[in-house]
């Protein structure tokens, strides 16, 4: 369960208008934090985020189904039929990420997933985020 604080930090970038990946982000964050403080462990940076991202979409928030192949029907009809799981495998699955190690929330691990995301873009996409944000107000006021 995500904390109250980030639920809110949440709602409030949903309330400005901002993306459902940067909404996630505040979970994402989280998961990073308990990591960090050894609440848990992950096998590798890309295991954090998606535990991130699972809670956000648990939570509400618009974000693509895991593949981005599902369709949003097929999605809906699973979200309908979801049950809690049951205590066993809740156990199972906590006990299994407290065996994993802490360096996958590492700056170093970190630093690399976003290097290696980053280079799997295109330029043409790096070109068009960088436009999206050379038009946000907060860019002009830099500038």
């Amino acid at each position: 369960m995500p904390d109250q604080e980030t639920i809110r930090r949440a709602r409030e970038d949903a309330a400005e208008g901002k993306s459902p990946s940067t909404q996630a982000g505040e979970f994402v964050r989280e998961e990073i934090h308990h990591v960090r403080e050894g609440k848990h462990g992950v096998r590798n940076s890309k295991q954090a985020i998606a535990i991130g991202l699972s809670k956000a979409r648990k939570a509400g928030v618009k974000l693509p189904p895991p593949n981005g192949s599902a369709s949003e029907k097929k999605e809906n009809r699973a979200r309908k039929s979801r049950r809690r799981p049951s205590a066993n495998r809740s156990r199972a699955t906590r006990r299994a990420l407290k065996r994993e190690g802490r360096s996958g929330a590492s700056h170093r691990a970190l630093s690399r997933q976003g290097r290696t995301a980053a280079r799997r873009r295109t330029a043409s996409a790096r070109t068009q985020a960088a436009r999206k944000a050379a038009r946000t107000p907060t860019s002009r006021s830099r500038s």
